[in-house]
């Protein structure tokens, strides 16, 4: 177990193999290489993507799957290779959530997927090669549409 200090929850313990290296760092924070997933509660879709060594970094993050009826990763093959998965199955992918003042207008980034293969504990901020995605997708009304088809 290492201690790191985070935005959220200040001091906590996680265990090593939490760490997620990010050898290209995430857009706009190259330099950062190494992050740890926080859940944010146990009932929560929402994470954290806590950098390793800043404690003021951390993203909202969340699975589109967890709020979109269909998603459908579309990236190149060479951003799978780089984290060692040869298919998309062999992935997690979040998007990084951005929170306005009024949260019910929060987004999600689904033009730019952060990509994480458990098995190398590598990640990966790609660039989606669909034109389904944008960077600001709104949350609740994703979710409204899968209530209404559900």
């Amino acid at each position: 177990m290492v201690t790191i200090a985070t935005k959220p929850f200040g001091q906590i313990e996680v265990d090593e193999r939490q760490i997620i290296d990010f050898p290209e760092g995430i857009y706009g924070f190259e330099d950062i290489k190494k992050f740890v997933i926080l859940d944010a509660n146990e009932k929560s879709p929402f994470k954290w993507l806590q950098a390793y060594d800043e404690p003021d970094l951390a993203f909202v993050i969340i699975r589109p799957i967890d709020f979109m009826i269909q998603y459908e990763l579309e990236v190149m093959q060479e951003d799978l290779e780089d984290i060692g998965a040869k298919s998309p199955d062999e992935v997690i992918v979040f998007a990084i959530v951005t929170i306005p003042e009024d949260p019910s207008r929060m987004t999600a980034n689904l033009q730019g997927p952060v990509l994480i293969n458990p098995k190398t504990r590598k990640g990966k901020q790609a660039i989606s090669l669909s034109d389904k995605y944008t960077v600001r997708h709104y949350i609740l009304e994703e979710i409204k549409k899968a209530q209404v088809k559900g």
